[in-house]
């Protein structure tokens, strides 16, 4: 009985409101300290301290035994995709940082000026991230291979920090949503009941036309940008080409990251007074810089599972379909429904993939009741859970960027071009199409 009811809990709003506590102190303490001019606004406040007194009431508000709801938040905390995003913030620590010593950020920066305009800096960044991300289904992935030489190109050519991490997220959700392997779109399909290719196809047609516009938007922002002429060394660079190469290829990002690591210490100690003590003393350092972001996953894990057990996404999904059932008398409607829907639950798991889970069954009993093809509502469900995961100040994309930068989250969302321009292509394509084909079958 007691497993039945963890499954299926009461619908309550009440629930939903730990994350409300969060955000309003996450946000709104870092938007008072930015209004009154404060240097580092949204660093006053740590992100894992503002989290806890949501974690708090989230604890009170259980109906279980104290003991019993300890052990749902750490149940959470220990799920399979929070538990990878924490390994992939470590090893893209080691990473950096080891890169960066070894020299091979700076060689790879000083390759890219050399051969790419400096007017094509930022759109062309945008563009190698997304291919990276298509390859590698993942936006972690490409994030902890891209972000490196976005912070050295950013710091030699002076072009503002936030302009570039926005274009490498905005390139990382491109491919995160459109690409094959990503596990959003594996979730999206299977949880629709379509063919991966037939919500490739409907994808991309909102995809091209909305990364264009980004692309353009990025030209035109990347100004007249000068870079001056960088003087490098092939050797360390290496490392780090043979990683990208890796990371285009599709490799696994563990494999990606860890050989990445290892290579450039290698070619550290080979080539260059680089010792191997302070070779794992860096790669030490880089898990250290993860320590927030780290932390602050955990317990957006722990909370997202309490507020689950508690019936808060539950609710969210009754509010959709009841405004669905009474507004829904097109299939334009009832579109907008399953896009609210996984919007929602992304903002209160801070996870495109286990939002599009979680909303999944939803979604199909609104699409199959409104005619609304398989690919089609499955194409919502990626697109819409990755805007919102490319535009919450806490998810896990902005805050990889905003240690490997050092720059706020905020700061990072407000620049996150592409999932904003999705989202707005998504919207008027959702309500200028009113013919559907045939509901798409899996085979």
């Amino acid at each position: 009985m007691s497993q039945q009811t963890d499954q299926n809990p009461k619908p309550s709003a009440i629930a939903l409101l730990p994350i409300a506590v969060f955000l309003i102190l996450f946000i709104g303490v870092g938007a008072y300290f930015q209004h009154i001019g404060t240097k580092y606004a949204f660093y006053q406040l740590p992100s894992p301290v503002a989290i806890l007194p949501a974690l708090a009431l989230a604890l009170l508000l259980s109906k279980q035994r104290l003991n019993k709801a300890i052990d749902q938040m750490i149940s959470g905390m220990g799920h399979n995709n929070i538990i990878t995003m924490c390994l992939i913030y470590l090893l893209a620590g080691g990473f950096s940082v080891v890169a960066k010593a070894t020299g091979g950020v700076d060689s790879v920066v000083g390759i890219g000026l050399s051969i790419i305009p400096s007017w094509f800096l930022v759109p062309g960044l945008f563009l190698v991230s997304a291919f990276i991300a298509t390859a590698m289904g993942t936006s972690m992935g490409t994030i902890s291979a891209v972000g490196p030489i976005a912070v050295g190109i950013s710091q030699t050519a002076g072009i503002p920090a936030p302009l570039m991490a926005g274009a490498v997220i905005s390139g990382a959700m491109f491919g995160d949503n459109l690409s094959i392997i990503s596990d959003t779109t594996i979730a999206a399909t299977r949880t629709q009941n379509c063919e991966m290719k037939d919500k490739f196809r409907e994808n991309f047609w909102i995809a091209l036309p909305a990364a264009i516009i980004t692309f353009a938007v990025f030209w035109y922002l990347s100004g007249s940008a000068q870079a001056p002429v960088h003087e490098y060394s092939i050797w360390p660079a290496i490392p780090y080409l043979f990683i990208l190469f890796l990371a285009i290829i599709g490799v696994n990002v563990f494999i990606v990251l860890s050989l990445g690591i290892l290579m450039a210490g290698l070619f550290g100690i080979i080539g260059m007074d680089y010792a191997w003590l302070t070779f794992a003393k860096d790669i030490y350092k880089g898990f250290t810089s993860m320590q927030e972001i780290f932390i602050l996953s955990l317990m957006i894990g722990g909370l997202s599972e309490l507020m689950r057990r508690q019936g808060g996404l539950h609710y969210l999904q009754k509010l959709v379909t009841k405004l669905v059932s009474i507004f829904g008398t097109n299939k334009g409607t009832a579109q907008l429904g399953i896009a609210i829907l996984v919007m929602l639950t992304n903002i209160c798991t801070a996870n495109n993939t286990i939002a599009i889970l979680i909303a999944g069954s939803v979604a199909k009993e609104v699409a199959d009741e409104h005619e609304i093809t398989g690919r089609r509502s499955a194409s919502i469900l990626d697109i819409f859970a990755c805007v919102i995961q490319g535009l919450i100040p806490y998810g896990a994309q902005v805050l990889l960027l905003g240690s490997l930068f050092g720059l706020s989250p905020l700061t990072i969302s407000m620049m996150a071009i592409y999932p904003m321009t999705l989202g707005v292509v998504s919207l008027i394509t959702l309500f200028l199409r009113h013919h559907q084909k045939p509901s798409c079958q899996l085979v």
